[in-house]
C-alpha cells in the first residue's frame, strides 16, 4: 500500500487560511440569518365585549392575514436557511481556493531560495541567492544561507590547497627514501644479505604508502569534481582497454573472462577519472578472485542510462558488509582471498567517480557467491 504523502506547508496554509475564511462565513452568515429571522411586531386587536358583525367579519379576516403572514415568514426562513447553507458551501470552495492562492504568495520566495539551494553545488559555490526585498524573515534566511555558501566555499578552496600541498609535499620524501635505499644497495662492496632484504621489505611498503597516497588524491579529486577533461567517452572501448592492459594478470592466475561489451555505451565525463573508475572494479574483480576462476565483465546502454557490470564467483558474501565497502577503508579481509592486498579505497575511489558524474554504485552479494559490481552513468550521445 502506497504510503501518505506529508502534508506539504502549502497544504497546511491552505487548510489554516481555508477554516479562517469558513469561520468568517458561518459568523457572518448567522449573524444574518438571527437578524433576519428576528420576532416580528405583529399587533392584534383586542377583542371586544360588544362587535358587530362587520366588526366581527373584520377581525376574522386580520386573523387570517396574520396566519399567511406566519406562513410566509415561515417560508421565508427556511428559504433563508436554505440559500445560507448554499452560500456556506460556495463559500467553503472559494475559502479553499483563497488559502491555497494566499499560501502561494506567501511561500512563494522560500521556493525561490530552495530551486536556487538545490542548484548549488560543489562545483559553483560561488553563487549566491541574493534575494531582493525588505528586511524581513526571508531576506534574513537568504542572507544566512549565503553566509553559508560563503564559508563553505573556502572550506573546500582550503581542502584543495592542502590536497594539492599534500601531494607535493608527501611525494618528495618518498622518492628521496626510495633513491636512498637504490643507493645503499648499490655499491661496490658486498651487500649484507639482511641489508637487501631490508631494502625489499621497504620498497614494498612505499609502494604501498604511494598507492594509498595516489588513492588519496584521486579520491580527493572525484569528491571534489575536478574534471578539466570532460568529453563524450565510449564506456565500451575503456573496459576493453582495461581488459587488454590486464591479459598477463587474467592469465597467470587462469581466469576466464565472459566479456559483453558495446561500444554504443557513452557516458560524459573525464576520460582520467572513467579510466580509474574501471580500473579499480577490474582490478577488484582479479585481486579478490581464486585460480581458475571467472569473471562476467558487461558495458552496455539502455534507455538513459550506460552501465558497467563486473561479477565474480567464490564465497557467498555477506551483503550487509558488502554495502560497505563504498567507504574508504573497507574491505573484507583476507579469508575472502587469502591475501590482504590493496588500500580500501579502491571501491570507494570508484562510488565517488560515478557520483560526480551524476551516476551511482551498485554493490550485491551474489546469491551463488561472490560479488557483483554495477556502475550506472548517464548516458551521452555518440562523441568523435
Amino acid at each position: 500500500m502506497r504510503k501518505l504523502r506529508v502534508l506539504t506547508v502549502r497544504l497546511r496554509f491552505t487548510a489554516l487560511y481555508g477554516v479562517l475564511f469558513l469561520l468568517s462565513a458561518v459568523g457572518l452568515l448567522g449573524v444574518t440569518y438571527f437578524v433576519a429571522s428576528g420576532p416580528s411586531n405583529t399587533s392584534q386587536a383586542a377583542p371586544m365585549g360588544n362587535q358587530s358583525s362587520a366588526l366581527a367579519a373584520a377581525n376574522e379576516q386580520i386573523e387570517l392575514l396574520q396566519a399567511e403572514l406566519t406562513r410566509a415568514e415561515a417560508d421565508q426562513s427556511r428559504q433563508l436557511l436554505l440559500g445560507s447553507a448554499i452560500a456556506l458551501g460556495v463559500m467553503a470552495v472559494v475559502s479553499v481556493v483563497l488559502g491555497r492562492f494566499v499560501a502561494g504568495r506567501v511561500l512563494r520566495p522560500l521556493r525561490t531560495i530552495t530551486a536556487a539551494t538545490r542548484h548549488i553545488s560543489a562545483d559553483n559555490l560561488h553563487e549566491r541567492l541574493a534575494v531582493p526585498g525588505p528586511a524581513d524573515e526571508v531576506k534574513d534566511l537568504a542572507d544566512t544561507i549565503d553566509g553559508l555558501l560563503e564559508r563553505l566555499e573556502g572550506s573546500f578552496a582550503a581542502q584543495r590547497r592542502f590536497v594539492a600541498d599534500a601531494s607535493h609535499e608527501l611525494r618528495t620524501p618518498l622518492a628521496t627514501m626510495r633513491a636512498s635505499l637504490d643507493v645503499a644497495v648499490a655499491k661496490p662492496e658486498p651487500v649484507p644479505e639482511q641489508t637487501v632484504s631490508l631494502a625489499g621489505r621497504l620498497r614494498t611498503e612505499l609502494d604501498q604508502v604511494d598507492r594509498l597516497l595516489e588513492g588519496f588524491l584521486m579520491l580527493a579529486r572525484a569528491q571534489h569534481g575536478a574534471m578539466v577533461d570532460r568529453a563524450a567517452i565510449s564506456l565500451g572501448r575503456v573496459v576493453s582497454a582495461a581488459l587488454d592492459a590486464r591479459a598477463a594478470d587474467l592469465a597467470s592466475m587462469g581466469l576466464t573472462v565472459h566479456s559483453d561489451v558495446h561500444e554504443g555505451a557513452w557516458t560524459r565525463g573525464s576520460r582520467t577519472l572513467l579510466s580509474r573508475m574501471v580500473d579499480n572494479v577490474i582490478d577488484n574483480a582479479i585481486r579478490h578472485n581464486h585460480d581458475g576462476g571467472w569473471i562476467r565483465v558487461a558495458a552496455t546502454a539502455a534507455d538513459a542510462t550506460a552501465s558497467l557490470v563486473v561479477e565474480t564467483g567464490g564465497d557467498v558474501l555477506d551483503q550487509e558488509q558488502v554495502a560497505r565497502l563504498a567507504q574508504p577503508f573497507q574491505r573484507l579481509g583476507v579469508d575472502r582471498t587469502g591475501s590482504d592486498d590493496g588500500s580500501g579505497l579502491g571501491l570507494s575511489i570508484v562510488a565517488a567517480i560515478a557520483t560526480a558524474h551524476g551516476g551511482a554504485l551498485d554493490l550485491r552479494a551474489r546469491p551463488g557467491g561472490g560479488l557483483r559490481v554495477a556502475v550506472a552513468l548517464p548516458l551521452a550521445g555518440v562523441g568523435a
